[in-house]
C-alpha cells in the first residue's frame, strides 16, 4: 500500500523533471520509488506510536472524504477525445497479460475490508460490528470496483489504458490533473493505516498466547505503551517487514507476493471455517451463521486461483505456513486445537458412515467379509488370539479384541480396565494392527461371553464372527466355551475356537486347511478364512494347502468343484496344493492330521454343533504336538464364486 501511495507523487515528479535541471542525483532520486515510500512509512508510523489507533482512526474520517470527492469527479469527467489516428499509430502495442495475473495484482485491493477483524479489540461490539462491516465493505468495494471498470471502458481506448506513462483516470476526471493523484493517496494511505494498525496487534495477540516458540520474544513482542497498550515492539518489527518488501521497489511483484498470503489465510480460515463445521463441536458457537458449503468453496477458490496465478509463489507460500504451523505445534504441545477439529472431523465422518451402514441393506454371502470379535482374559501372556485379529482386520475385515477382567465393577476395578486398556492401545499401536481394543469387566468369563456376543459393531456392519482361545494346560477353558456353547449359537455367529499350542503359529509358512464329508456348509468360510490370514505382510511367504477327506463316490465331482474355482481366481492356490483324500469314515481323522500336517503354522478344521452335544470337549482333544489349531463353525455356507 505503502508503494501504491507513491504512485500519486508520479505526476509531480514528472512535472518538476521536465520544469527543472537537477542533478542526476536528485534525478534518480526522484525516479525512486523509495523516495516518497521511507519517509511516509516513518511518518505513519511515528503517527501510530505516539498517537495511537484513535488518531488513526479518525484519519480516516478524512481519508474518506476524499477519496469520495476524488471519486465523484472520476464518475462526471468526460472520455477522452485524443484518439486520432495518428496517436494510435504511435501507441505502445498493448501486452498481453493473463487474467490471473491481473487478479494477483488487483488483488491486495479487496482486502482492506479485514481492518475490522484486527481492530476487534477496539470495537464496541465487535459480534455484530465485524459481520457487518466486512460484508458491507466487501459489497460496497466490488460495486465501486464494476463501475470504474465500466467507466474506464467507457472512456478510454485500451491503447491509452495500457499506456503506464500515463494515469488515464486523471484525463478522465474533473481536475482530475490533482483530484485523482490526492484520492490515490488518500485509498492506499487509508489502506496502509489499516494494515499498520491490524498487523501488530496481532502480532502482540499471538505473542501474548505464547505461541511463538521463545519466550523472551513472545514477552519483547507483548509489550504495549500508553492507556491504550499500544503494540509499540511489534510495530517495530511490522516496520521491519514492510521496509524489506519497500526496497524491492516494483509493485506488480510485491503484488504478486502479497497476494498469495493473503490467499493462503483466506483459504486456511475458509478450511478450518469448514471442518468446524462438519465436526460440529458444540463448543464452536460463533455469532455470525454461515454455510459450510460457502466456507467449502472459499478454500477451494482461494488455494485453487493461488496456483493459477502462479504455482511456484503458491507452493512456496503453503510449505512456508505449513513450516510455520509445525514449529508452532511443536513448541506449543498443550494447545491441540487443529487436533481437537480433526478428532471432531473423524467423529462426524464415523458417525455418518455407521448410520448410513445400518441403514444400507445387509451383508448377504457373496459378499462376506469377517467383522470379527474376540475375547480373551490372558491377552498380556499369550499374543496368539490377538496375533488372529490383527490378521483377519488387516485388509479384507474389522477386528475388535476384547480383554475380559474378573471382578465386581467399582472405581478401582474401572481404573484398572483404564489402565490395562492403555496398555493394549500401546499392543496395538506397536504391532501396527488395525484392531479396535477394549476391556470388559465381569466376575466371570461367560458373562463377558454373553455382553461380547449383543455388542454392537463400531464398524457400522454386524459382527458375524467371534473368536474365542483355549490352551491345552488350561483344560477349564475349552469345558466353558462348550458349556456356553448354546449361547454363543444363539446370537447366529460364525464362531472360531483355537486351540493353542506352545509351537503357536511356528514360521509362518505353511496354512492346511482339512475339508470332510461333515463340512459341507464350513468350507467355504474355512478357506476364505485361509485366504484373509494369508493376506497379512506376517505370512507373505506362506501358502495355503487344503486336504479334501472325501468318500471315493464324490472324488471326481469335488476335484472338478476345486478346478473350476481355481481357475476363476477364487482360490490363491494351485491344484498342486489340494489333495484329495479317499476315506469313507473320519475316524482315523486326527492320525490323518497329525501325520500330514505336523510340519505346519496353523491347521484349520471344521466342526458342526451336533458334534459339540456329542462329543463336548473331547472333540478339540487328541491333537498333541502341533501347532495352533482354528477350529471353525458357520452359521450358513458362504458362496465364494
Amino acid at each position: 500500500y505503502i508503494i501504491a501511495f507513491t504512485e500519486a507523487f508520479t505526476p509531480l515528479f514528472d512535472f518538476l523533471l521536465i520544469k527543472y535541471k537537477f542533478m542526476p542525483w536528485a534525478e534518480w532520486l526522484l525516479l525512486q520509488k523509495q523516495t516518497v515510500a521511507i519517509p511516509a512509512l516513518f511518518i505513519l508510523t511515528g503517527i501510530v506510536l505516539w498517537k495511537g489507533a484513535a488518531l488513526g482512526v479518525k484519519m480516516l474520517y478524512f481519508v474518506v472524504a476524499t477519496l469520495t470527492v476524488s471519486m465523484i469527479a472520476f464518475f462526471m469527467g468526460s472520455p477522452i477525445v485524443e484518439q486520432t489516428a495518428a496517436v494510435l499509430a504511435e501507441a505502445p502495442p498493448v501486452a498481453s497479460v493473463s487474467l490471473f495475473t491481473v487478479f494477483a495484482i488487483i488483488f491486495p485491493a479487496f482486502t482492506g475490508m479485514t481492518a475490522g477483524v484486527g481492530l476487534s479489540g477496539d470495537l464496541k461490539d465487535p459480534g455484530r460490528s465485524i459481520p457487518l462491516g466486512t460484508l458491507s465493505a466487501t459489497l460496497i468495494g466490488m460495486v465501486i470496483y464494476v463501475f470504474i471498470a465500466i467507466k474506464l471502458d467507457n472512456s478510454a481506448s485500451p491503447e491509452i489504458l495500457a499506456d503506464t506513462s500515463r494515469l488515464a483516470m486523471s484525463d478522465i476526471a474533473i481536475q482530475g490533473w490533482w483530484l485523482i493523484p490526492l484520492g490515490l493517496a488518500a485509498a492506499t494511505i487509508s489502506s496502509a493505516l489499516g494494515s499498520i494498525l491490524v498487523a501488530p496487534r496481532t502480532l502482540q495477540a499471538i505473542a501474548r498466547d505464547n505461541v511463538i516458540p521463545s519466550k523472551f520474544v513472545n514477552n519483547w513482542l507483548s509489550v504495549g505503551r500508553g492507556n491504550s497498550d499500544e503494540p509499540y515492539n511489534a510495530t517495530l518489527i511490522t516496520v521491519l517487514f514492510a521496509i524489506v518488501f519497500i526496497m524491492m521497489g516494483a509493485l506488480d511483484a510485491v503484488a504478486e507476493i502479497i497476494s498469495m498470503f493473503f490467499m493462503v489465510t483466506y483459504g486456511s480460515l475458509c478450511l478450518i471455517s469448514f471442518l468446524q463445521h462438519f465436526a460440529g463441536d458444540p463448543s464452536y458457537r460463533p455469532r455470525f451463521k454461515s454455510k459450510w458449503f460457502i466456507s467449502l468453496f472459499g478454500a477451494i477458490a482461494c488455494f485453487g486461483l493461488m496456483f493459477f496465478m502462479n504455482a511456484a509463489y503458491a507452493a512456496t507460500s503453503i510449505l512456508f505456513i505449513l513450516g510455520l504451523y509445525l514449529i508452532i505445534n511443536y513448541s506449543n504441545k498443550d494447545k491441540k486445537n487443529m487436533a481437537i477439529i480433526f478428532q471432531g472431523v473423524i467423529f462426524q465422518l464415523t458417525r455418518r458412515l455407521h448410520v448410513f451402514l445400518q441403514k444400507a441393506e445387509k451383508e448377504d454371502s457373496k459378499s462376506w467379509r469377517p467383522s470379527a470379535v474376540s475375547l480373551s482374559s490372558s491377552s498380556f501372556t499369550r499374543l496368539d488370539s490377538f496375533n488372529l485379529i490383527r490378521w483377519i482386520s488387516h485388509r479384507y475385515g474389522f477386528g475388535t479384541y476384547i480383554h475380559h477382567i474378573d471382578g465386581y465393577l467399582s472405581k478401582q476395578s474401572n481404573e484398572d480396565a483404564r489402565k490395562q486398556h492403555r496398555r493394549l492401545v500401546k499392543m496395538a499401536d506397536a504391532s501396527g494392527s488395525k484392531v479396535y481394543v477394549d476391556t470388559l469387566i465381569n466376575q466371570k468369563f461367560h458373562h463377558s461371553i454373553g455382553t461380547v456376543i449383543q455388542l454392537p459393531s463400531i464398524s457400522g456392519t454386524e459382527n458375524n464372527l467371534l473368536i474365542f482361545e483355549n490352551s491345552a494346560n488350561k483344560p477349564e477353558e475349552i469345558a466353558e466355551i462348550v458349556e456356553n456353547f448354546k449361547i454363543i449359537k444363539s446370537a447366529n455367529f460364525d464362531i472360531c475356537i483355537m486351540n493353542l499350542s506352545e509351537k503357536q503359529f511356528g514360521f509362518m509358512r505353511e496354512i492346511h486347511v482339512w475339508i470332510t464329508k461333515n463340512d459341507l456348509a464350513n468350507a467355504n468360510l474355512m478357506i476364505l478364512m485361509a485366504y484373509v490370514i494369508s493376506g497379512h505382510p506376517d505370512w507373505k511367504n506362506g501358502q495355503i494347502k487344503v486336504y479334501s477327506v472325501v468318500p471315493a463316490a464324490t472324488m471326481v465331482e469335488e476335484r472338478k468343484t476345486f478346478e473350476e474355482l481355481i481357475s476363476n481366481g477364487q482360490l490363491p492356490i494351485s491344484m498342486n496344493n489340494v489333495e484329495f483324500i479317499s476315506r469313507d469314515s473320519e475316524s482315523d481323522l486326527r492320525s490323518l492330521v497329525k501325520e500330514r500336517s505336523r510340519d505346519a503354522d496353523l491347521i484349520i478344521l471344521g466342526f458342526v454343533e451336533e458334534a459339540i452335544k456329542r462329543f463336548e470337549t473331547a472333540l478339540f482333544a487328541g491333537y498333541e504336538d502341533l501347532s495352533n489349531i482354528l477350529f471353525i463353525n458357520t452359521k450358513e455356507e458362504k458362496n465364494i464364486k
